[in-house]
């Protein structure tokens, strides 16, 4: 329990900083870390980063961040995206999976070390506010995507929806992170309702303790997450997801047993 006590603070302490990354890290740690396997391993993540995701959003929440319209939006366009990336991933051996998961995961830290301009985008007015419906075509095909990657991988996607919101639709940075977390929320019951088959096979101890120390940290780290560089957090957490990523695809290659 103690490897699942210190992931699940390192998982929180991303979802609070970032409103994304913490998933991402997620599967991994259940599968190498705590030993579980993967189709165990998926909804665990599932379900933590869900529980995560609120304790962030509540912060922010009181802070007026949180973009409703363009979460709610994003965010059901990938409930049914989930279902499909679930039944996409039983179809695909376990090593080639967690391949295609740690190629997924090095375009995700290229993509944040590049960082970018956050100010333009669909959704930004010309007085620097946010009208959603301006975005909407944007925003449900790529609240899909992220969808297909939840049910894929066990991942909420908000390393995909933060720098979308951000880019694509022009989020400040607070609004990215802040709506995010409503996206990553949405997509983790989706696509813990898309693995319900599996649900039986989860070990509800490792998950309390790892949801807790995850939910904690989160909540803590979202109320400091204004004191800190953006940029900075970004580059380090690129560079661990970077190493995390190399860990998955040499394990997936050389000790393809372990996947369980």
């Amino acid at each position: 329990m103690v490897w699942a006590t210190a992931f699940g603070a390192v998982i929180g302490l991303m979802l609070g900083l970032l409103g994304a990354g913490g998933s991402i890290l997620a599967v991994p740690a259940l599968v190498y870390g705590v030993g579980q396997p993967l189709e165990t391993a998926i909804p665990t993540s599932l379900a933590i980063v869900a529980l995560s995701s609120v304790s962030g959003l509540l912060p922010r929440q009181r802070r007026n961040a949180v973009q409703w319209p363009v979460a709610l939006v994003f965010g059901a366009a990938g409930v049914p995206a989930a279902f499909a990336g679930t039944a996409l991933g039983s179809a695909v051996p376990q090593r080639w999976l967690l391949l295609a998961f740690a190629a997924l995961m090095l375009v995700v830290a290229v993509r944040m070390l590049r960082g970018g301009d956050e100010h333009v985008g669909a959704c930004r007015t010309r007085d620097g506010g946010v009208n959603w419906r301006s975005c909407l075509p944007k925003s449900v095909l790529a609240g899909a995507a992220v969808g297909v990657l939840t049910g894929l991988f066990g991942v909420g996607g908000g390393f995909v929806v933060v720098p979308a919101l951000a880019l694509l639709l022009g989020l400040s940075a607070q609004q990215a992170v802040a709506t995010s977390l409503v996206v990553v929320l949405i997509n983790s019951v989706a696509g813990l309702a898309a693995h319900a088959g599996t649900a039986d096979q989860i070990d509800y101890g490792v998950l309390a303790v790892f949801a807790g120390a995850a939910a904690a940290v989160s909540a803590a780290s979202a109320r400091m997450s204004g004191r800190l560089d953006p940029a900075s957090v970004r580059r380090w957490f690129a560079v661990v997801v970077i190493v995390v990523a190399a860990f998955v695809a040499a394990a997936a290659v050389v000790h393809p047993a372990a996947l369980g």
